[in-house]
Order: C-alpha cells, then sequence, then structure tokens
C-alpha cells in the first residue's frame, strides 16, 4: 500500500504519485455543470469524486509525496491518526493539517453546444435548446417550480435560474466548493466562476493565441471569413501534443474518428480537427463585441480563461492580493520551462475528449514559455488528470425515456435524505462504473443510521474498560483508512475497514470511537449533512429519513393488539414481516416503537 497519495494520471495512463507544485496550497478546477436543466445523478457522481478527493487532501489523514517542500508550512500527519475533536487520547497525534486546497468549479451558461462529442461544438447552443424546451412546458403547463416568472426568449434569465438549482442540490449534497462559494453564506464567489461573465478574459486568450507562433512559426489560432463577420479556430498541427490525454491521433480525427466533423465548416480550417475559439453571429442570444465580430465564445476556452484567471492569481499562490487576474494580465501571465499551470484538474470521462484535450492545447500555447517541451506528463496545462467513469442505473444507462433518470431533488422530494444519496454516490471507486439502484440507496440509508448510532450515543468511557484493546483498534482502522485512500482515493477498501471497525466494537462506543469516526466523516461528508425530523404517529416513532408507511404504520398496529391479548407468537411474526420488509423495531419506555432501516 501507498504511504503517500497516488493516483491515477489519465494522461501518463498510471498510477502515480500526487506531487503538487506547492504542497500547502493546491490549486484543483473541476468543470461544473452547463446550467440549461438541473444536473442529473451522473454529473454529481462526478462532482462528488472530486469533492472527497479535495476533503481527503484537506485531511491530515493525507500525506503527499513533496511533503515539506517549497512553501509548505504543513505539519507531519500523524502516521495512524487525524486530529480528534474530543481530548486526545494517550498516544495520539493531534496535530492539523495547514494545507489549502483552493477548488474552482466553472458554471457554464454560454456556448456549449449540443453535439459536445465534436471538438467544433456542432448543433444549437444548449441554452437556445433550453429556451425551447422551457417555451414548450409553458405551453403545456408543465414548468418546473418556480419558472412561473421565467421568460423563455431570456436565456441568461434560465441560465440564472437553473444555476440557482444547481447549487441548492450542490449545498444538499455537501459539495464543498459550492458550500465556499455561497454568497449568501458569506463566502467566495469567484469560486465557481460563470462563462458569461469571463468572456472579456477569453477574448484575451485568443488574441494572445492568434499572435503567438510555434517554433515552426506557426500560429496557435487563425480567423476566417470577413472582417467583423469572421469564425477564430485553434490550429492542432500547431501543438504536436495534442491527442495526448485521449489517445487521438491527427490522422485518425482527419478522417473522423474520436469525433464528428461538421463538414460545412471543414473548407476553411486547415486541419479537419482544428476547433473553434470564437463565433461571430450577430443572431445569438447572448453575444459579446469582439475584434473578430459580436458573437460568442466556444465551450473549451472558457475553461482555460477561468481556471487560469482564479487558480493563477496572487490570492490562489499565496493566500493575499487579487482573487482573479484581469483580462489584461491574462494576456501577459506566462509560466515557464513548459510547467504545469495548475495542479489538478478533474471532470466526466465524457469530458476527455474533446473537452480536456482542446484545454490543454489552448493553455500550453497560451501561458507556457515553451508549450509542448520539456517533460509533458507535467508540461500540459494540469500536472494531474483525474477523470471519475459513468454512473449506471439499475444496470442501464439512464435515461428519461426508460424512467431511470434521477435529479438529486427528485430523490429527496421521494424522501431518500441527502446523506443517503451522497454515501451512495461515492462508495463505490471512481475509476468504476458505478451502478445506482434502490437497493443500494437503502443501504447506504442503512449505514448512515449505524454511523450515527456510534456519534448520537452517550459516550461514558470506562476507565475500568479494555481501553489498550479499543486505542489498538482505532490505530489499525486509521492505517487502514489511510492506506486505501492513498491507493487512488480506494473508497470502497477505505468503507470497508471502517465498518469492520465499527462492527468489531463491542459494548457502548466510546468518545474516542465517535471523535474518529467524525473525524472519517470530514473526508466522506456524509454526517455532517442536516438530517431529516423524525417521523411520529401515534404508535411509532420513524428514524429520520423513513416516512410513515402506511403499511409498517397498520403491521404495528396488529402487533400492538397482539401485545395487549398476549399473543407474542402473533407479536414476533409480524415483527418478522417488517424485518423481510427492511425495517427494525425496538419497544421504547414511552411505549411507542422506534423503527428504523434493519
Amino acid at each position: 500500500m501507498a504511504s503517500t497519495l497516488h493516483l491515477y494520471d489519465t494522461l501518463q495512463r498510471k498510477l502515480v504519485a500526487f506531487v503538487p507544485r506547492d504542497p500547502a496550497r493546491i490549486t484543483f478546477y473541476t468543470c461544473g455543470p452547463t446550467v440549461y436543466d438541473d444536473a442529473h445523478i451522473g454529473n454529481f457522481r462526478s462532482f462528488l469524486a472530486a469533492d472527497v478527493l479535495r476533503r481527503f487532501l484537506e485531511s491530515p489523514l493525507c500525506r503527499l509525496a513533496n511533503h515539506g517542500a517549497g512553501r509548505s508550512k504543513t505539519p507531519a500527519a500523524p502516521e495512524h491518526g487525524l486530529q480528534s475533536r474530543a481530548t486526545p487520547e494517550p498516544g495520539s497525534d493531534s496535530r492539523a493539517t495547514n494545507r489549502t486546497v483552493i477548488h474552482v468549479m466553472n458554471i457554464t451558461d454560454v456556448g456549449h453546444m449540443t453535439d459536445d462529442a465534436a471538438a467544433d461544438g456542432a448543433g444549437e447552443d444548449k441554452m437556445a435548446a433550453a429556451a425551447r424546451r422551457l417555451l414548450d412546458a409553458k405551453k403545456s403547463g408543465k414548468l418546473p417550480p418556480g419558472a412561473a416568472d421565467i421568460d423563455p426568449t431570456d436565456q441568461l434569465a434560465i441560465a440564472r435560474f437553473y444555476e440557482a438549482r444547481f447549487k441548492e442540490d450542490a449545498i444538499a449534497l455537501g459539495l464543498k466548493v459550492a458550500i465556499d462559494a455561497g454568497a449568501a453564506r458569506g463566502g467566495d464567489p469567484t469560486l465557481m466562476p460563470r462563462a458569461t461573465d469571463a468572456v472579456p478574459g477569453m477574448i484575451a486568450v485568443i488574441k494572445r493565441l492568434i499572435a503567438q507562433h510555434n517554433h515552426k512559426g506557426q500560429p496557435y489560432a487563425y480567423a476566417v471569413g470577413p472582417a467583423g463577420t469572421q469564425t477564430v479556430y485553434f490550429c492542432v498541427q500547431s501543438f504536436p501534443p495534442y491527442g495526448s490525454l485521449s489517445g487521438n491521433t491527427l490522422d485518425a480525427l482527419r478522417s473522423g474518428e474520436g469525433g464528428r466533423i461538421q463538414e460545412s465548416h471543414q473548407a476553411e480550417k486547415k486541419h479537419p480537427a482544428d476547433f473553434l475559439l470564437w463565433k461571430s453571429d450577430p443572431t445569438h442570444a447572448m453575444r459579446w463585441k469582439s475584434p473578430w465580430g459580436e458573437g460568442y465564445p466556444g465551450w473549451h476556452i472558457e475553461c482555460s480563461a477561468m481556471s487560469a484567471a482564479r487558480l493563477c492569481s496572487p490570492h490562489a499562490l499565496t493566500g493575499e492580493g487579487e482573487r482573479t487576474l484581469s483580462p489584461d494580465q491574462l494576456a501577459a501571465f506566462i509560466v515557464d520551462d513548459a510547467q504545469p499551470i495548475i495542479d489538478l484538474h478533474s471532470g466526466g470521462e465524457d469530458n476527455i475528449f474533446p473537452h480536456h484535450e482542446c484545454e490543454i492545447a489552448q493553455s500550453c500555447c497560451a501561458f507556457n514559455a515553451t508549450p509542448g517541451a520539456g517533460d509533458l506528463a507535467r508540461g500540459l496545462y494540469a500536472a494531474h488528470w483525474f477523470h471519475p467513469r459513468f454512473l449506471m442505473v439499475e444496470g442501464a444507462k439512464m435515461s428519461k425515456s426508460k424512467g431511470n433518470f434521477h435529479t438529486p431533488r427528485d430523490l429527496i422530494a421521494k424522501g431518500h435524505e441527502p446523506a443517503a444519496i451522497r454515501l451512495e454516490l461515492i462508495k463505490t471507486h471512481y475509476r468504476s462504473n458505478a451502478n445506482f439502484t434502490e437497493q443500494g440507496l437503502k443501504d447506504s440509508a442503512r449505514m448512515v443510521e449505524r454511523w450515527r448510532r456510534v456519534t448520537d450515543a452517550p459516550h461514558h468511557d470506562d476507565p475500568d474498560g479494555d481501553e489498550v484493546s479499543s486505542s489498538e483498534a482505532r490505530r489499525v482502522v486509521r492505517r487502514s483508512v489511510a492506506e486505501e485512500l492513498h491507493n487512488d482515493l480506494n473508497i470502497a477498501g477505505a468503507l470497508g475497514a471502517l465498518n469492520g471497525w465499527l462492527g468489531a466494537i463491542t459494548g457502548a462506543p466510546t468518545s474516542h470511537d465517535a471523535a474518529l469516526l467524525r473525524d472519517f466523516d470530514s473526508i466522506l461528508g456524509v454526517l455532517s449533512l442536516p438530517r431529516p425530523a423524525a417521523a411520529s404517529t401515534s404508535l411509532g416513532l420513524f428514524a429520520p429519513g423513513l416516512t410513515a408507511d402506511p403499511a409498517v404504520i397498520a403491521l404495528l398496529e396488529q402487533r400492538a393488539a397482539a401485545r395487549v391479548a398476549k399473543d407474542f407468537k402473533q407479536s414476533d411474526t409480524i415483527r418478522d414481516q417488517l424485518t423481510a420488509l427492511g425495517y427494525a423495531i425496538q419497544d421504547a419506555p414511552n411505549g411507542k416503537v422506534e423503527v428504523r432501516r434493519a
């Protein structure tokens, strides 16, 4: 097992040590949602995997290969433990990490086309598609809640509507970047930049790509068409490493492999794989003035501009000064010797090509002193590429037509609590295709309840108990969880170690047990989420997250009648029926029956 964090790097196609430039301040960019509709649980699977990684990086349980290098003042993480919120037990190390992760997630609200498998961005802008969908919904009376006052022709208003809903869902599921960015909570909104607010910076980067040339004299970008109505493309032949991330080659892309090529645009390109940076279009609903004509940016350039503007700012690098580089500063910003521009970049595996491949090309050619030179593994925009796999639902691809399409808010409305949804979405290794099932969601809810029974229980540490054995068990599970997470963020292995430890606890859990579980949860992000109120009836007290199911209530009434009649055999039979339905019951002193998941 790795003693320091090792992650699979998509670019190098192998497990490597994660080595940030400054281990005290790690720069992390996640490709966020396109706010043309509600984000589904497949989107959130990727976002939450990045969130768990970010939380682990911030944890004193995490050790890095270059710990102590550069400007870092991070104390050594304890070999076997985390900082305890209770009084530290003998032999523990309670020092916390000073490591800061500057995590940025963008909001795409323009330029993302419906056919995003084509590097060019074929089809129509997804915001235009959203406008048409809302107009149809308004005519049929099926608008989503809160959308009645939105003008379906106002694409910016539509974007703000779905952006707000995304942030609500993200905060409900404990996504730290959304919590940190929340203006209502006194947060930093620059951590979730909008594409529409960053267009001047994109224009500055595009101008720079046109002006700069490689060592062969080839410009990195070029404009075509009459003045005032031009289209700007990136020249893929000017950047030899293009294709390194996805494994595509220019020959394959020329013949149409690895991405669909829009035939109507090929004549004006230098190579079929050249991709859009700017499109002049005076009819587009959202458009900006530019040197090439009034229009809108391509999807890929958005992330290059926004990631550099926020994550290469003085504040990101030192904790002081400006939080965002201005367009003029972006036009002059440079990274020497083909070094990575940011430490870590994440996104769903569908982002690998074309989106992230194009981001690499643009960013290196705009900001690196010698694009494509040096160690390619550490000179291609991000030092490390993190791509979670797709999510299946009940063994099939998620689809509205199949009825297996879920959003977090839909699941919450059906009575599933956010903690269980989050756990179900993170508990499978990020590089495995996860299968989201109703049974799995129930299993996750039961796991959350078991953990809560440990943290909620009254803790009376017994000095006469076997504390030596308990302390050793905690040291072992700390070591096991750390080893699993250091090994490519193996959360499934970490959960196995954690649950094995909890299952082996004899007697009542101690305050040290509860503190350790809460510390583990600082990485998992489950128990810190607000829990729903417990439902209560005249007979039953239902655990938080459980609805008072009429079928269960009927069985409880039958059982109460059987107990009054002293028919304990029938009472036990009804208990077995409830167990078969997935419920466990316990008679409470107040005469009610506590009901929880079995």
